[in-house]
């Protein structure tokens, strides 16, 4: 018999399952889908198994050791003390042969685990293991049993212990020079202006205190490298385990990074680690094929590597890219999942809204998994509204059950066709477009369990017959169910059918109108949050619509700008409503070429809409054609942006006609010279049609505000946005030209920033 191991003081706590996820996970990577039990059918599972075993069979075994300093614990699913018999109980659908061998691996570490802490516990020489898979459609059970002795789970249960003490040790050396790093970093610019400081104290106690905060600052202020430098220096103090920067553009995304490296160029202060979370696309070695070892290269074998990715990773402070791309090709390990394992170690994460916001984001399942303590920083927060409507919006497209439909097996063509049926008991008449339902029918979401149900266990039994079409249509089902489970007062079911084709069939679509409720849990699951923006007022509006706790903190940071640094001006005795536009264009196009020809430069004009541009481009063009103009056009691309961009030079002259809420009207830096005036030809608001219609209604019986929430605060928000690109630094100066009628009326003015001195002419 062996005998235990000496204790010593614990230094670090780990379950069983967290403990072999990280020191015996072998094999290749294998993302193919293969359908498992749900929770519900997972705990279902384990009591119809552990209610079939004989009396005295003891279940939810607590079992905890201890091994230099590492305390392991974790729950075995039941053990048979007549028997010896230790089992770890597993639910599954389909084929288990079709089961990842890494699966397979992990599931028998654990049980071994458990197995060397239940012979520490009961003083046994030898024990019985007994993996059991039980299939949740069959209630079958396949039992896989192995005989091991305490000395074999011992000699195993410490190669994974030294395992992981060697990494928790390196972590725990990391994390002392990390907080020592911290304490003296220093601001990276040789000063912090009063308004910024004020930020940068406000954001400090906030994540010292570990609060909420909202802040409008104005653009050009500095708010990235304002919020970053105070949220790393309370980070250590308050020890915080994680910095998660949430942005809703690669803009946000590369101005953290450089704001992060400027703070980081100080050898002393290089202690962190900064990670980039980029979307798959846009690392991927081998786009277009599968993340499996049959057609990766990456994907083979990729937990046999991964330990030497990750030891490589931890050497470097920054994690961006082109670092994760480097070691990914020196090591043969995929970028992009080696960036998910890295989310783990590092301390600063810039990634999207997604990863933390969706409803099956990554970074928020993590924290709540690991218990970690999160600061959380949301850039340009007041996109995270429209960005999280549509996160928990969900439609289903006509097209999408055809194609099923055409692609399906015989197995279920029948129940895709009930679908189809039920589907078309809801169409609308020819005459009408659109209609609004109060809630999702029932006999409609029935079939779409069914059918969801069905595929699934297709899925499960005989994959290869189920095609991309019907597994695609699959997660769309799964989806819109999910919404529809917690449909309620904040979102919206609806039928439309496009205008251009009136005789097609309709889409279905839960859309969110206010995703408070979802994404203040997303809040909660932090230990302090920071939303900043330019735009963030009314500040009424974005507490309702965002989910911000009662508690949260407001800062209204004022602007470093001199009025006298822009020039404001109203063009009142013009109209560019929608239905006045074409009357419009001479005015706006002699407006633009009037400022242009007084002060020649490089200016931005910004138009509701792509047409709307046009129809002044092509005026102004043969009016004025010894001006240089160049447009914003749909969908361009990564280079056709840059392009766009590098003609604001600063000592170029011309315009560049882009659309108000697009890519040029927010997040880029056009400073001095490079840019010198704006001309705003509307006040941004969304168009007046039935969906809007809807939401202003909604809006109305939740909020009492129909037509400032739905229309007026929105397009606001995005004239006050494209306008602050002209002012990027106290040195700065320019002019905007505000061209409609409405921006004199009251409730319009008192939405412009308070530092503007607004003329009319």
């Amino acid at each position: 018999m062996p005998s235990s191991p000496v204790s010593s003081p614990v230094k670090y706590t780990v379950s069983v399952r967290s403990l072999c996820e990280f020191a015996a996970k072998s094999g290749d990577l294998d993302t193919r889908f293969t359908p498992c039990s749900t929770a519900s059918e997972g705990i279902n599972g384990h009591n119809i198994v552990g209610q079939r075993r004989p009396a005295g069979y003891q279940r939810e075994l607590a079992l905890c050791g201890e091994h230099r300093g590492l305390q392991v614990r974790g729950r075995a699913d039941g053990f048979d003390s007549d028997r010896t018999r230790l089992e770890e109980f597993k639910t599954y659908r389909g084929d288990l042969q079709r089961m990842s061998e890494n699966r397979r691996r992990l599931h028998w570490a654990q049980l071994k685990t458990y197995g060397a802490l239940l012979c520490r516990d009961k003083n046994l020489r030898r024990v019985d293991l007994t993996l059991v898979y039980f299939d949740v459609v069959s209630q079958r059970e396949t039992l896989l049993h192995e005989h091991w002795s305490a000395d074999d789970l011992e000699t195993a249960f410490q190669r994974l212990c030294e395992t992981f003490i060697t990494w928790a040790e390196q972590e725990a050396v990391h994390r002392a020079k990390r907080d020592a790093s911290i304490d003296i970093l220093r601001f990276p610019h040789a000063e912090m202006h009063l308004s910024q400081r004020r930020l940068a104290e406000k954001v400090y106690r906030t994540v010292q205190h570990r609060g909420f905060l909202l802040v409008q600052a104005p653009t050009g202020i500095g708010k990235t490298i304002g919020t970053l430098f105070p949220a790393l220096k309370a980070l250590g103090k308050q020890e915080f385990d994680k910095l998660f920067f949430l942005v809703p553009k690669n803009s946000g995304r590369l101005a953290a990074l450089d704001a992060l490296r400027s703070l980081m160029a100080n050898p002393s202060a290089a202690a962190l680690r900064v990670l980039e979370y980029a979307a798959k696309e846009h690392v991927c070695i081998y786009p277009g094929r599968s993340c499996n070892g049959d057609a990766c290269p990456l994907a083979k074998g990729f937990y046999d590597r991964l330990p030497q990715a990750r030891a490589m990773a931890v050497t470097l402070s920054l994690l961006d890219q082109a670092a994760l791309r480097q070691i990914a090709l020196e090591t043969q390990t995929c970028p992009y999942y080696l960036a998910q394992e890295m989310t783990r170690w590092s301390d600063v994460i810039i990634a999207d809204y997604n990863y933390y916001f969706d409803a099956s984001a990554g970074l928020h399942a993590l924290t709540t998994e690991h218990q970690w303590r999160v600061a959380l920083l949301v850039d340009e927060a007041h996109n995270l509204l429209p960005r999280a409507r549509a996160m928990y919006s969900a439609s289903l497209e006509a097209d999408s059950l055809a194609a099923a439909m055409r692609a399906a097996p015989k197995s279920l063509a029948r129940q895709l066709a009930r679908l189809d049926r039920t589907w078309q008991d809801l169409e609308l008449n020819n005459a009408v477009t659109y209609r609004v339902m109060p809630a999702p029918p029932e006999p409609l979401l029935q079939e779409i369990e069914r059918t969801a149900a069905m595929i699934r266990d297709q899925l499960a039994e005989n994959p290869d017959t189920v095609v991309d079409e019907a597994s695609r249509f699959y997660f769309e089902l799964l989806y819109f169910n999910q919404l529809a489970d917690s449909f309620s007062a904040h979102s919206i079911f609806d039928l439309s059918r496009s205008e251009l084709h009136p005789s097609g069939r309709v889409s279905l679509c839960i859309r969110n109108v206010c995703p408070a409720s979802f994404l203040a849990p997303r809040f909660a699951a932090s230990s302090a949050t920071v939303l900043f923006s330019a735009t963030l007022a009314p500040e009424l509006y974005y507490r309702q619509l965002l989910g911000v706790p009662p508690t949260a903190a407001w800062l209204d940071v004022a602007s470093p700008f001199r009025a006298d640094q822009l020039t404001v001006r109203v063009i009142s005795n013009l109209s560019t409503r929608y239905v006045d536009r074409a009357q419009s264009l001479d005015a706006v196009v002699a407006a633009i070429a009037h400022q242009y020809r007084s002060q020649p430069g490089n200016y931005l004009a910004f138009f509701g809409s792509f047409a709307y541009s046009d129809q002044v481009a092509r005026v102004f063009k043969i009016k004025h054609d010894d001006i240089a103009v160049w447009q914003q056009t749909r969908q361009m691309d990564v280079g056709q942006r840059d392009a766009f961009l590098q003609r604001f030079t600063s000592d170029g002259q011309g315009i560049g006609f882009a659309v108000l809420g697009g890519v040029f009207a927010e997040g880029i830096d056009l400073p001095g010279t490079r840019l010198i005036g704006a001309f705003i030809t509307t006040l941004g608001m969304p168009q007046i049609n039935a969906v809007n219609g809807e939401f202003q209604k909604r809006m109305q019986q939740l909020f009492g505000r129909g037509f400032e929430y739905t229309y007026l605060y929105p397009g606001l928000q995005k004239v006050v946005q494209a306008a602050g690109r002209v002012i990027r630094s106290t040195r700065d100066a320019g002019t905007i030209l505000l061209m409609d009628d409405r921006f004199v009326q009251p409730q319009v003015r008192e939405l412009l920033p308070r530092w503007w001195e607004v003329r009319c002419s």
